[in-house]
């Protein structure tokens, strides 16, 4: 490939060289640089002579002037400094359009302009102190060396400044001068004869000149290739191209490129080349065509003739590999004109042969020979010669076989051949050849591929390890240059020869390739579209279309796709992208070297996974949008090896030939051919028929041994590999097909010809098939009609003209109402046998009968003793509807027709039926009825009689399962005829696909193998020997009998050593690993392996292993368990025959977790050592709704010691711990939220700690509430029902109440809520609800709902009829009582017990009094009633108030006293006892006065008041006077109910300390469950005035 330019994308390519690859590149370049050398000398010529002439004047008389002139404006000495312009660019060079060293010199010329004027003026002073130093010099002539040196070195220091500032200032102009090419004139567009010439003009302007390359369709045109063809001109800024003597191949695109130092430009031209009619060439044909030949050199007669003959004509021959062989044949023309000769071609396979190296052809007028100078197995084959003239042609045809050479070691395989090139680029080459027929006795383990560059003798291996697969990507080539192929062969023993080298072929751009070959680019497509308009520039190509995957191996995977539509008038690439398989991660495979070529093979995918690809196209103006991405494929061998070809069967031919034929094998993708071996019986020993893969499935085998048994086996071949052999078939004898001793003769006539539907125009007739096939197999049939027209038969006429094979057949084209008659003759491979005799006379007439026609074809088969086997076919025609069912009938063959009897009651859907109950040696005869729905139709023709008996011999078919599991039927048959073959039959119905099974047959024993046995082999099978009296056997597989076989297979096919379990893995008491598995029994001679990662496990430190023959135990244990021991175990037993094996896989989170168990349980048996927990702590709830906490412990001592813990601080008990049972125990009754927290217990002493924590937090707290819950609300008891003077009140009680336990209550399945009538609570342990008020809507159903947080518990009672009636009565009563109690006459405080007073005081007692109605209220003394008066004064207010006044006491006033209040509803006595005392000293009056609460204030008239309560207070006031005494006034009375006593307003509030102790009094008889509901109250006496005067 040539180029001017190499694009970047190839620099660092590997297989680039740069050696290789610009030789005519540096030609170019050497051209250009010396032009812009000669340019730039002219330019700078003028510089140099004035800094010469300087020189030379300001050195005259220097001593100095010997040494060489020094310049600086290059590297070099005596070169200027010029432009260069690059070739090899980088990326960024195409954006740019320069170099980075130019593009730094632009940068630079913001400097140069900036020193402009500095170097100018030093320039001026420079020029002024040169003149003048040559006025100092000429006067100064004579002075010393040392000043002369000084002075020649200040010269030359600034002659060197000079010459800076001169090539400073040349830069400058040249760089203000630079700019970028440009087209003032673009070439034009031409349309051209053939023939004619045709030039291409182009104007470009630019600083530098810029440099114009004219390119072909993207490709720089050589002119070296073609001398004169292309001429290129460029003048005065004026190029050309001159096109000479064009030809269709020059209808193309061409380009101007313009480039200089600033950057490239590029215009289009588009030349068509037009070619007359006349001079179009012939059509091209394919290989592999015949193609018609060339009549210029015949005489333009068109009615002459030759006549052709071809005599001693080349027979079959054989070769061997390395020989010379020649085919040679005479040919005779007539009439011979020698100006005028035949053309002789020479085919092999269909495809034309052409002289070469390997083939020779001469003629020599009478004698066409054909010499193949090498011959290799790639020359076996059919050849044919064609002789041709302008009337026609002559061929003749044979096969030459080619064996293989000797092997150079024996036993190594033969040589592969066919090796060609399946694909080629500029970096790889896809191999592929075809595998040799001859594997030399063991299998082929793989291939070499050899490479071998053209024009050396170096062969270099290609892979280091044999591949498998015929197809192999070579890769590591250098682009450009050629190579040639071969490949060897590998088995155990060597490796072969190597095969004959493929053709050369370039590791190149398949277009690249193409336009080397002279393929246009553009192909003529007919039609001619010449336009003037200038092409689109800076088009972004399309999408790449029609992306597929044409092939996938392991090693590689190849894209093809189509060209965008859009793509501009440039050159196109491509960029191809993958994506891996459950990612949508586009990863660019190409991404520094885009493809030309719309072909790809892409390497070093990871096989195994899935990926897509798609393709972008790229060009100047950017790139374009991707493809469609392809389907996921993946990275494997797709291709399968074939299965083997079925069915092999060989037939005679000629004395030393046979034909084989096969059947090809099932779902085979891209089948190579197939190689045929013969074997002579008896020997053992396989022969290849053919060393090259022959297609079809018919191949004739010659050199064979006349009269010798020969068997047959054939194989399939593709890439993948070759197949199996297809199973052997039977031997036959090598012998002519005809004659040979064998008597074979035409069949005789059928018979029983019979009409099975009739229409307007057409019959289908059926027959027997004829009793005597003539000594084979009959192959077809042939019938004939005649016209019977007033009884008088006309002329056969042949009903058809090729042999059918059915014995069924519609004739066609008969005429309505026309009566005919049919004759049958059959034919075999010995003719055509005599025909029938004429059927019998037949209307041609539509059937319109409702019911079926007959069946037709019924045979028997299988014929026993008292058995026999029914076949037929359906009939043709099924009436109006269609057939569902048949009858079969029987009778004795000499029995009346009233003697027919049906076979089955019931019909039948099958064309078969066994007939059983038969009577031996009795002769029968057999019908068959066709049903519809419209009835049962006409009976079949009568079958041949039969007699029930078993023919000595016979044999019945057994099923066999052999040691591979393999299931067949077998077969035999002792007295087979020549020719007699087996037909095996499924339900009766030869078997078509065979698929399933495979047949086999070996003399007289077949045998059907299934393939796959399953459900769809369910059904009779049958087999059949042709040529015998009936021989046959049948064999049923029904799901039970599949089911047994499958189960038989299965223990031959994988015998197996039996294991009672499978490999485990446990952990021991000290942590160690222990791996085992028990197999049923194991031999003494039994082997075991560990395998541990695909490595085998040895017996040492680390595994410990250990066999137990006897209790078939295999173990292995290992003492810890590192990271370095994941992965999978396998225990492997061998046992003989038998064999076993179990994996375990000890990965990830299984290998961790069980690494973690195993140093848990090794910490775990060194924490039992000392005292230790047996059970971690745990909770469970108690009847009494207590948390018991408990933990068992073990190893426990005297002097081990136990704490609790909560919350990190310790539960104190005073009682010691005891370890009863080794339980350890925590109670905590009535728990509840403050009992939640962590709890530990702690063991410990000597020998170690350990300790048990249970967190009762958020969830595990909150379990613990609801078990608490759960358990109190099964203590809950009945619901019971109580009567209150309110209402019903319902209620249970629980052992332990808690807030958590909730508590609903349902009437009737209804939730209630709460209201003022309907309440519930909890009061205690009692949950209650009380209904107020209750009426007839509240019988019922109640039901009390306990939920404890996960279920409820519920607890129900009746609350209807005598229950709820009698309820209700007793809240009646209860409600009286309660009113009548609330509003009864009653003293509810104020009088004191006993009441001690003074003579000659006075004394006031009030009390309270209640009723409603206002009681009626009565003193009594000593029980009679006192009437008030002036020294008793007795007052009743308010009805409230009852006062009791003595003004003056008495001692005779000493007594009981009571008061009396009645109403309607009680009467009560309120009694206290006064007792008076003689009167001493001075006295001051005492006032008691109670309240309605029994408090009691003192009022003293001369001392302060004090106040008691409950207690009597005596006060003196003189000194001589006793101390006062204090005696209790104690008042029983019952409480009032607080709900029946009214409140008022003018009552007292009762003392709080009174209220206290009162509460305190009732709660105690509350637990003391006192029955009465009373209290004792402490209370003072009712208020008592004492009042005394002074005397």
């Amino acid at each position: 490939m040539s180029s001017v330019s190499l694009p970047f994308y190839q620099k660092h390519h590997r297989h680039y060289d740069r050696g290789y690859r610009s030789t005519q590149l540096q030609s170019a370049l050497q051209e250009y640089r010396q032009e812009e050398r000669r340019s730039t000398a002219t330019h700078s010529h003028g510089i140099r002579s004035k800094f010469s002439d300087e020189m030379l004047q300001t050195s005259s008389g220097s001593p100095q002037m010997k040494r060489a002139k020094q310049y600086y404006y290059g590297g070099k000495e005596n070169e200027a400094v010029d432009y260069i312009v690059p070739v090899f660019r980088e990326c960024h060079e195409h954006v740019t359009g320069m170099t980075g060293t130019e593009d730094e010199r632009i940068k630079q010329s913001a400097g140069y302009l900036a020193r402009k004027n500095i170097f100018g003026a030093e320039s001026h002073s420079v020029k002024m102190n040169t003149t003048e130093e040559h006025s100092v010099e000429s006067t100064t002539m004579h002075k010393s060396r040392k000043v002369a040196i000084r002075e020649s070195a200040e010269r030359i220091s600034l002659n060197k400044r000079i010459h800076e500032t001169q090539d400073f200032h040349r830069r400058l102009r040249e760089d203000s001068l630079l700019r970028m090419p440009e087209f003032i004139i673009k070439p034009r567009s031409h349309t051209v004869w053939e023939k004619q010439n045709v030039k291409l003009h182009c104007t470009v302007t630019g600083w530098p000149e810029p440099r114009v390359t004219w390119y072909k369709n993207n490709v720089p045109i050589n002119i070296h290739t073609d001398p004169g063809k292309y001429v290129p001109d460029s003048k005065f800024g004026i190029h050309s191209l001159e096109i000479n003597n064009c030809n269709f191949d020059d209808t193309a695109q061409y380009r101007a490129s313009a480039m200089n130092a600033k950057g490239e430009l590029s215009a289009f031209a588009s030349i068509v080349v037009k070619r007359f009619k006349a001079e179009q060439d012939d059509f091209s044909f394919h290989a592999g065509r015949f193609a018609p030949p060339s009549y210029d050199f015949f005489p333009g007669d068109s009615h002459m003739k030759f006549d052709i003959h071809i005599v001693e004509k080349f027979d079959v021959s054989f070769g061997k590999e390395g020989d010379t062989m020649s085919l040679g044949c005479t040919v005779i023309v007539h009439p011979n004109l020698k100006r005028f000769q035949p053309e002789i071609q020479w085919w092999r396979d269909g495809v034309q042969l052409q002289p070469s190296k390997w083939v020779q052809m001469h003629w020599s007028g009478e004698y066409a020979t054909l010499t193949l100078t090498h011959l290799n197995k790639e020359d076996e084959g059919l050849y044919t010669i064609r002789v041709l003239t302008k009337s026609g042609y002559e061929l003749h045809s044979a096969y030459v076989f080619v064996r293989d050479a000797d092997a150079e070691v024996a036993g190594t395989p033969a040589a592969p051949l066919d090796v060609y090139c399946l694909d080629a680029n500029k970096d790889y080459v896809i191999v592929t050849w075809k595998q040799p027929s001859v594997d030399g006795g063991s299998s082929i383990l793989g291939y070499f591929v050899d490479r071998c560059e053209v024009g050396t003798t170096h062969w270099v291996q290609c892979n280091d390890t044999p591949v498998k697969f015929a197809r192999f990507p070579v890769t590591g080539l250098v682009e450009g240059r050629s190579y040639t192929f071969r490949v060897r062969a590998v088995n155990n023993v060597g490796i072969s020869r190597p095969s004959r080298v493929s053709d050369p072929v370039a590791a190149l751009d398949p277009s690249d390739r193409a336009r080397l070959k002279g393929i246009p680019l553009a192909p003529w497509t007919g039609q001619i579209i010449v336009t003037e308009e200038e092409p689109a520039e800076g088009v972004v190509p399309g999408q790449p279309t029609e992306l597929t995957v044409t092939e996938a191996t392991k090693n590689y995977v190849v894209l093809s796709w189509k060209p965008p539509g859009q793509r501009g008038h440039e050159g196109i690439m491509y960029y191809v992208e993958k994506c891996v398989a459950g990612t949508e991660n586009w990863q660019r495979v190409n991404p520094e070297i885009p493809v030309k070529s719309p072909r790809f093979a892409l390497f070093d995918l990871a096989e195994g996974k899935s990926y897509r690809f798609r393709v972008r196209s790229a060009n100047s103006a950017g790139i374009g949008e991707p493809s469609e991405a392809t389907e996921f494929t993946e990275v494997t061998d797709k291709l399968d090896v074939p299965k083997a070809p079925n069915h092999a069967m060989p037939s005679r031919n000629t004395d030393t030939s046979m034909v084989v034929t096969w059947e090809e094998s099932k779902d085979a993708k891209e089948l190579v051919g197939y190689y045929i071996e013969a074997s002579i019986s008896g020997s053992g020993k396989w022969e290849p028929c053919n060393n090259k893969p022959v297609k079809g499935k018919r191949f004739i085998c010659h050199g064979l041994l006349t009269g010798q048994l020969y068997k047959f086996r054939v194989r399939a071949v593709n890439a993948a590999g070759l197949s199996e052999f297809s199973h052997e078939s039977e031997a036959l004898e090598v012998k002519a097909a005809l004659g040979g001793g064998v008597p074979h003769a035409s069949p005789a006539p059928p018979y029983g010809i019979t009409v099975l539907e009739s229409v307007h125009d057409s019959m289908v007739l059926g027959w027997k098939q004829p009793n005597f096939h003539g000594g084979s197999d009959i192959t077809g049939y042939f019938v004939d009609y005649l016209e019977v027209i007033d009884g008088i038969p006309g002329k056969w006429k042949e009903a058809h003209v090729k042999a059918i094979t059915e014995r069924a057949y519609r004739i066609h084209d008969l005429k309505e109402n026309m009566t005919y008659q049919f004759q049958v003759r059959a034919a075999n491979m010995a003719g055509v046998g005599l025909p029938s005799l004429p059927s019998d006379k037949f209307k041609c007439e539509e059937w319109t009968i409702a019911v079926p026609g007959p069946p037709h074809d019924v045979l028997y088969t299988e014929v026993r003793k008292n058995s026999l086997v029914l076949t037929w076919k359906p009939p043709v025609y099924s009436g109006r509807s269609e057939v569902t069912g048949f009858y079969a009938d029987i009778r004795e063959a000499d029995a009346d027709e009233e003697q027919w009897r049906s076979v089955n009651e019931k019909e039948t859907s099958k064309k078969y039926i066994k007939v059983q109950n038969l009577k031996e040696g009795v002769s029968y005869v057999f019908r068959v009825r066709a049903v519809n729905r419209a009835g049962v139709g006409k009976p079949s023709d009568l079958s041949e009689p039969v007699t029930a008996e078993t023919t000595p011999g016979t044999k019945e078919i057994t099923v066999n399962v052999d040691d591979d599991g393999i299931i067949s039927l077998i077969f035999e048959c002792a007295n087979m005829a020549e020719g007699s073959k087996f037909i095996w039959s499924k339900n009766y119905e030869e078997l078509i696909d065979s698929s399933r099974v495979t047949m086999e047959t070996k003399g007289g024993k077949t045998r059907l193998i299934f393939n796959d046995p399953g459900k769809e082999d369910l059904g009779v099978f049958s087999c059949v020997v042709t040529e015998t009296d009936g021989v046959s056997s049948s064999y049923v597989i029904d799901e039970a009998e599949l089911l047994r076989l499958l189960e038989l297979s299965h223990e031959h096919k994988f015998p197996v050593v039996p294991l009672k379990s499978e490999l485990a893995v446990e952990l021991l008491e000290k942590g160690q690993v222990r791996f085992w598995l028990e197999a049923e029994h194991l031999s003494p001679k039994g082997q075991c392996k560990f395998i541990f990662n695909d490595k085998e496990i040895k017996n040492d430190e680390k595994y410990k292993i250990k066999v137990d023959h006897k209790t078939g135990l295999v173990e292995m244990t290992m003492d810890t368990l590192e990271d370095i021991d994941e992965g999978t175990f396998t225990v492997q037993l061998q046992d003989g025959k038998a064999s076993n094996q179990s994996s375990l896989v000890l990965i990830g989170d299984v290998f961790k977790n069980l690494q973690k168990e195993a140093e848990f349980q090794r910490g775990e048996w060194i924490r039992k050592q000392g005292p230790h927990f047996v059970e971690y702590l745990e909770w469970e709830v108690t009847d009494d709704c207590s948390v018991l906490f408990k933990c068992k412990v073990a190893n426990i001592k005297k002097e081990t010691c136990i704490i609790w813990y909560k919350d990190d601080r310790e539960i104190m008990f005073d009682e010691k711990h005891d370890f009863k049972d080794g339980v350890c125990t925590l109670l905590v009754q009535q728990f509840s939220k403050k009992d939640a927290g962590v709890y530990e217990i702690v063991l410990k002493d000597d020998r170690g700690r350990d300790s048990s924590v249970l967190r009762l937090l958020e969830k595990a707290f909150s379990d613990v509430i609801s078990e608490v819950c759960r358990v109190a609300a099964q203590t809950a008891t009945d619901v019971k029902v109580q009567s209150t003077e309110h209402g019903i009140r319902l209620y249970s009680f629980v052992t332990y109440y808690l807030d958590d336990l909730k508590t609903i209550w349902y009437h009737s399945d209804t939730k209630l809520a709460s209201t003022e009538r309907v309440k519930s609570g909890v009061t205690g342990e009692q949950i209650w609800l009380q209904i107020n008020e209750p009426t007839e809507k509240d019988k019922g159903k109640y039901t009390l709902e306990l939920f404890d947080g996960k279920a409820g518990h519920k607890k129900s009672v009746e609350l209807t009829g005598t229950v709820f009636d009698e309820a209700f009565v007793e809240f009646q009563r209860l409600k009286q009582a309660a009113i009548a109690e609330r509003n009864r006459a009653r003293v509810i405080g104020g009088l004191p017990d006993v009441v001690t007073i003074q003579e000659g005081k006075s004394l006031n007692l009030t009390c309270n009094v209640w009723g409603d109605p206002v009681p009626a209220a009565s003193w009594l003394k000593n029980d009679r009633e006192l009437m008030g008066d002036a020294h008793m004064i007795l007052k009743f207010e308010s009805g409230k108030f009852a006062s009791f006044t003595i003004t003056d006491v008495r001692t005779s006033d000493s007594g009981k006293y009571s008061i009396l209040v009645k109403n309607k509803y009680g009467t009560e006595t309120g009694d206290f006892t006064l007792m008076v005392s003689r009167s001493c000293g001075e006295l001051c009056v005492a006032m008691y006065i109670a309240d309605a609460a029994g408090n009691v204030q003192e009022t003293l008239t001369k001392d302060t008041a004090k106040t008691t309560m409950g207690r009597k207070t005596v006060v003196n006031k003189d000194e001589d006077l006793r101390k006062p005494c204090v005696e209790e006034f104690i008042a029983t009375e019952e409480t009032p109910d607080p709900i029946t006593i009214p409140e008022s307003h003018e009552e007292t509030v009762p003392n709080s300390t009174t209220s206290k102790e009162t509460v305190g009094e009732i709660n105690i008889l509350e637990k003391n469950d006192q029955p009465r509901q009373s209290c004792t109250v402490q209370e003072a006496s009712d208020s008592a005035m004492f009042q005394s005067s002074n005397d």
